[in-house]
Formats: C-alpha cells, structure tokens, sequence
C-alpha cells in the first residue's frame, strides 16, 4: 500500500529551507489540537482511577462511558439512542480508518466518497479498503458543499460527509443533511458524517445526521452513521475517547469486528471520559473562547461570517508561497490548503487554526493582516 505523506510532512519540507524571522516567537497555527488546558475535574478524574490500570479494557468500553455518550446526544440532539445503537472507541481517527476495512472487506469492487479537501485519514481507509474514490469536491462555488448530483455518487458503497466542515468550516442544515439521508436510503449507501466540530459554533447549533434521519422519518437509522469525539470540546485530545452511532445492524458486526482490534481504552481514561461527556458547562466556557477567536479573524482579517470550526479557510492566490513568506518575516506557520486536498482542492487557500487564547489569537491575527497589507 502506498500512502500519501501527512500534510505535516509536507510543510516540513517546505519550509526546510526557510529562516523564520528571529525578532517573533514561532507561532504554530497548522494542527487542530485545543491549547487549553484540560479541565481539572476531568483531570481529577484520570489521577484519582489510575489503580485501575491493572485491569484490561473490554473492547465494547463500560456502561459508564457508553451512558454518557448516549446522554450527550440526547441532551445535545435531542436524539434517544438505544445501547445497540452506539459503541464506545478510542477516539474517531481509528474508526475513520478501519471502519471502512470492515465495511467494504467483502464487496468486489468497493466504491467510497468524501469530501474533498478531506482529513486525509478518509484518503488512507479508501487505499487500505482497495476502494475506487469519488472526491465530492467543495469550491467556493459551490459554498463548499457536496454535490448530491453527481453521479458517480449512485455506485458508492460509503459516503464520508464532515460537516461542520475541516477545512473550509462550512455547515449543511437539517434539510440538506436530510436529502443526503434519503439518497444513502434510495440507493442502499452507507452515509456516515463525521461531527467532531459539532461543538464548535459561534451562533446557531449545528445539527447532527442522526436529527436529519428522524427529519425524514429513517427512526431506525437505517444505513446512517455518525461520529463524535470530546477532543476539540473538552480540550482532551489525549483522552482518546470518540464514538460511532447509528444504524444497530452495521454497529453490531463492528463490534465484532472490533472485538479483534485491540483498541480498547484504558480504564483511568474512561473514567476521565465519562466526566467530560456528562459535562456541558466547560464545553459552553470552551465554545465561547473559539467563538470570540473567529469574531476576531472576521473583524481583522475582513472575511465573511465563520458559523462553526475553529478554523479560518483564508483565499490567499498562491498558498504555498504565501505559507513560505509568511513564516520567514512573521514566523507563522500555516498549513496550505493544497496539501489538504486532491485535483486542485484548496489550491489558493491556507488553512488557520485559531487553538490560541483570544488574547494571543488578536495579536497573531494582527500581524497577519499586517504580512498581507504589505504583500499585495
């Protein structure tokens, strides 16, 4: 198998050669990991199980865990899910990448779409799968969302979606996701959205594929999936702790499936995991930095409305070398939205993670916009 590399590799090597200019701290803005600390009673949480580290896992996770997730969602979506209906993982990336093993292992010829600029961990489950891709390609044109019409979209077997969106931080509305629901029905496909970001908005909610399946009456969840993590809303990306949702038939061959892993999560963080699921008051404390970060990029940066992510998708013309020059005379590093992307998706664009206080956030934005005043 041939994997393409990271996009962090990739702007390693390009700015290899670069001297980043010393009179400015380096400020790394590429990597979507939270720069707050994690919430103490979370870590209270962790330090005061760690005896438990003398048991193994079960690969399905305790009832706790699982209790917790389900009360997450109905608390947040106002969708009640049955224990069959959701199962505990060690957060999304690895279900992102082996789910897709599992799902397509016995088709001939498996077809997988996804959205393209993409995590690329979507890309390595379609090499790993042995799948044919069709890129569900998000342009300004097109607002950044997928076109339901295209159609090689009729053969797929899986269909990735990720909204809120990485990169481009678009949204779709219970009636979009709801028409993505009932052509995954129609035409028997496996719709899975990936809602990481689900927690990070500035304004309105976003809304879950599982609130769009009981909006055009699919109760059971019939073929739709999703995925959650508390990483970006708890700050605690090294807890690991994610979920997969939905359709109870698929959910119980997984499980199985998954019984052969060996990615069962550690009892401590569980434990830790369980707390910050059960907790909304630090993720609203959380949200309200993020959203204040992109009020910030908006007003200083003068670009439109971001409605969720933490991320700013900036029209820069050439992102590579916007990318090179910016960090030699600010020392800022950002990520190119080409390496994101296939067929020239997010070419022109660069990609800005804003993990930092708001504080630290309004000076880094400034001397942005400072670096694109006197390089036009």
């Amino acid at each position: 198998m041939h994997f393409e590399p990271y996009p962090f590799e990739k702007l390693s090597a390009l700015l290899n050669d670069v001297t980043p200019n010393p009179q400015y701290e380096t400020v790394n803005l590429t990597i979507g990991e939270p720069q707050f600390e994690t919430p103490m009673f979370i870590q209270n949480a962790l330090k005061e199980n760690s005896a438990l580290l003398n048991k193994y896992p079960k690969s399905s996770g305790e009832a706790y865990v699982t209790e917790a997730q389900r009360a997450f969602v109905q608390k947040r979506f106002g969708v009640a899910l049955k224990e069959s209906e959701l199962l505990c993982t060690f957060g999304t990336r690895e279900v992102l990448f082996n789910f897709p093993q599992y799902l397509l292992h016995d088709k001939p010829n498996p077809v997988m779409a996804y959205t393209n600029p993409f995590y690329q961990i979507y890309e390595g489950a379609a090499i790993a799968s042995r799948a044919k891709v069709v890129h569900l390609n998000l342009t300004k044109e097109n607002a950044f969302k997928p076109d339901i019409t295209l159609p090689q979209l009729k053969e797929a077997d899986l269909i990735i979606l990720n909204f809120p969106n990485n990169p481009t931080t678009s949204t779709l509305s219970l009636d979009e996701l709801g028409e993505w629901v009932k052509f995954a029905l129609k035409y028997d496909i496996v719709l899975l959205n990936d809602e990481c970001y689900s927690e990070i908005y500035v304004d309105e909610k976003p809304v879950s594929l599982l609130e769009a399946s009981l909006h055009v009456g699919n109760e059971s969840f019939k073929n739709v999936l999703v995925i959650n993590s508390i990483s970006k809303r708890s700050s605690a990306p090294g807890l690991r702790s994610g979920f997969i949702a939905g359709d109870e038939k698929i959910l119980s061959g997984y499980m199985k499936y998954r019984t052969y892993i060996g990615a069962g999560i550690p009892l401590p963080l569980q434990k830790a995991s369980a707390a910050a699921w059960s907790d909304m008051a630090h993720v609203e404390i959380t949200r309200q930095e993020y959203a204040k970060n992109l009020r910030l990029a908006e007003a200083i940066l003068g670009i439109d409305a971001i409605a969720s992510t933490f991320y700013v998708w900036l029209e820069v013309g050439d992102d590579l070398g916007f990318t090179c020059k910016l960090y030699q005379e600010k020392n800022i590093k950002v990520l190119p939205g080409r390496f994101l992307g296939r067929g020239g998706m997010g070419d022109g664009f660069v990609r800005i993670a804003l993990v930092e206080n708001s504080t630290k956030t309004e000076t880094i934005l400034k001397e942005i916009r400072d670096f694109m005043a006197t390089s036009k």
